[in-house]
């Protein structure tokens, strides 16, 4: 804080013209430190959880990870392979039912894509 009134008067304009056309690049700068440190946190939990011994806490990625694959196996390679085999053979299939969407979006959101749509929201691409 200033001592002269001169310099005190420019600092107390400074600080009313900040107050009222704020920086936006500093605006910007701060909100990438925030998103930074939201990451980072989420970063080092997955870490912890990695190294953690107990398999019920560092098993349950790879494990919903397999089953997903085995869905996705079993919806793109098995279904069509057997109902392939039962014309070959003469004896067609029934349609086999298929799995909807909901393996998709767990898919997605396990390998951090659904993450983006939160970026859209953010930066206000999306509504």
């Amino acid at each position: 804080m200033a001592t002269d009134p001169l310099t005190a008067g420019i600092d107390l304009a400074q600080t009313v013209i900040t107050r009222i056309w704020p920086d936006k690049s500093q605006a910007e700068a701060a909100q990438l430190a925030a998103q930074v440190a939201i990451v980072q946190g989420q970063l080092d939990v997955n870490r912890a959880e990695a190294s953690s011994p107990s398999a019920f806490t560092s098993g349950w990625r790879p494990a919903i990870g397999w089953v997903c694959a085995s869905a996705l196996a079993c919806q793109y390679i098995a279904r069509p392979l057997l109902q392939w085999a039962g014309i070959v053979l003469d004896h067609p299939l029934p349609t086999l039912p298929g799995i909807d969407d909901n393996l998709w979006q767990l898919m997605l959101g396990m390998l951090g894509l659904g993450g983006l749509r939160s970026l859209e929201k953010i930066k206000g691409v999306a509504s």
